[in-house]
């Protein structure tokens, strides 16, 4: 068929090679100049399918109403006209039950320990490099009561088939040496040998020039996309700002925008946008810097050792499409980082930047066909869309193809 891909993010450029691989013309439309310029331009860099426990939850609740009057939470809620939120914001609340919480979970869990090899698959095949380290990551909590509460969650994803390691202070630095100066002020974490970190910039921008150079996917750049062409019960192409693009089938990634593109044409697609702040420094005492990823727990603050740089990531903002920043917004990021890595980097001499993450009330992304024929969802994929995009691509060519996918489908294929 020729399909037509909205969006040339990590979501829609792994979708792109996976159904050019199974013989598709494919063509990328992307609003921005080159690949991987929104939401996958910059993130923790954590490929963490120990991060497969829900966002909604109990507890998320409760951080969710604090967030309203506190302003030092990793999560922040700038109340504003936008009743697309309210609406949201109703359904993710709805999610906030153990049982969702589990339920969803699962799901995610299922996704990104198939999505991690399915990457590391890519990389071996295309011979792409992307400053990876496949040894695991430390999600770490700062006392003892915190480390007890958040284990649960692991525990969880552990009888569902991810390998975890509960550790205390002392076995944390066995395993991670650039925690020792922080080694006193954190109680424990857990480690999750099969996580591991990498540049998702870097490995996009080398798909996309394997996709075109290897299996022929056009990418059109600096295109925007207005909407879709509908005939009937049907999708034939999209409107662009410089005409129409006709197609056998589209497939929406467009990241927080979907969910825009989507209620234009009557489509159930509850894709919110959370803003993340990241900060990318050289790292001028490598030694002193983290060997692996590892995630803050109590303070919402991750980090990735990309080569010699640090990456660091926080806060979820909820602003809508927003994108703005100012110096003040990473300070509590800078704080935290020296104090994990004294002495690894200077803060002057870092690149920061803010981006928008495409958040679903239950953190379970939406794939496969919509309500038109020709019309498929890859989208909605929230904080760990780095981890889950290359097996929901491959998952997205399966349900093309009418093939039976590699993992059960049950909680993942689109229903709205």
């Amino acid at each position: 068929m020729k399909i037509l891909v909205l969006g040339a993010g990590v979501v829609g450029t792994a979708a792109a090679y996976y159904l050019a691989r199974d013989g598709h013309e494919v063509t990328v439309v992307e609003r921005h100049p080159a690949a991987a310029r929104g939401t996958s331009y910059s993130n923790a860099g954590l490929v963490s399918p120990g991060d497969a426990t829900a966002w909604a939850s109990p507890a998320a609740l409760k951080t969710f109403i604090r967030s309203l009057y506190t302003s030092d939470l990793g999560i922040k809620v700038r109340l504003r006209l936008d009743p697309y939120f309210y609406a949201w914001s109703l359904r993710f609340l709805r999610q906030c039950t153990t049982a969702r919480l589990r339920a969803n979970s699962e799901v995610k869990l299922r996704l990104a320990l198939y999505s991690r090899q399915c990457i590391n698959e890519i990389s071996d095949e295309a011979g792409i490099g992307y400053d990876d380290r496949r040894k695991g990551i430390l999600y770490f909590f700062r006392s003892q009561k915190s480390l007890d509460e958040g284990s649960e969650n692991y525990r969880f994803l552990a009888k569902h088939g991810l390998p975890i390691e509960i550790v205390d202070r002392n076995r944390m630095v066995e395993l991670e040496p650039g925690l020792a100066a922080a080694k006193d002020g954190i109680a424990g974490g857990v480690y999750s040998p099969m996580d591991q970190t990498g540049d998702s910039r870097m490995f996009v921008e080398k798909l996309a020039t394997y996709a075109r150079e290897r299996l022929g996917v056009t990418f059109m750049f600096d295109t925007t996309v207005e909407g879709l062409v509908v005939e009937g019960d049907r999708v034939s192409g999209v409107m662009t700002q410089g005409g129409v693009l006709a197609a056998d089938a589209v497939v929406i990634a467009m990241g927080p925008e979907s969910g825009l593109l989507g209620r234009r044409h009557g489509i159930d697609l509850p894709v919110y946008p959370v803003k993340g702040y990241t900060a990318t420094v050289p790292l001028e005492v490598p030694e002193k810097g983290p060997t692996m990823g590892g995630a803050d727990e109590d303070n919402l603050i991750a980090y990735s050792r990309l080569g010699d740089r640090l990456r660091l990531a926080a806060t979820a903002e909820f602003a809508g499409f927003d994108r703005s920043y100012k110096p003040s917004d990473f300070a509590r990021l800078f704080k935290a980082g020296q104090e994990l890595f004294p002495g690894a980097f200077n803060p002057r001499k870092a690149v920061v930047w803010a981006g928008l993450r495409p958040m679903m009330p239950g953190s379970v992304p939406v794939i496969g066909q919509a309500r038109y024929k020709g019309l498929y969802l890859d989208t909605g994929h929230g904080h760990v869309g780095w981890t889950m995009a290359c097996g929901s691509g491959k998952f997205l060519a399966d349900l093309v193809a009418g093939r039976k996918p590699d993992i059960d489908p049950q909680g993942l294929v689109y229903g709205g």
